[in-house]
């Protein structure tokens, strides 16, 4: 990043590592930017959160012997590869 102002697009394409925290310093601080001034990228990226906390929900309310056994990393990839095929 670092070449002005953050389009929505970037936003979104940032949005993984920008939700688990991995975003470097300053690509972080350009996320926060964009996201203060965007109300749909804030309101996307809400529901992206709320998405995420719901599967994990679900995901324990399954039965915790199979759920165990599949990779959060794994779950994250998938979600990630939908989420790219579907835009």
């Amino acid at each position: 990043m670092g070449y002005g102002e953050m389009t929505c697009e970037q936003f979104i394409a940032f949005l993984d590592e920008y939700q688990d925290g991995a975003a470097l310093p300053a690509a972080r601080a350009e996320l926060d930017a964009h996201v203060s001034r965007c109300a749909n990228c804030k309101r996307y990226a809400e529901s992206y959160r709320s998405t995420i906390e719901l599967a994990r929900t679900a995901w324990n309310d399954a039965d915790e012997a199979s759920s165990a056994d599949v990779p959060e990393a794994l779950v994250r990839a998938i979600l990630t590869a939908q989420r790219r095929a579907k835009s």
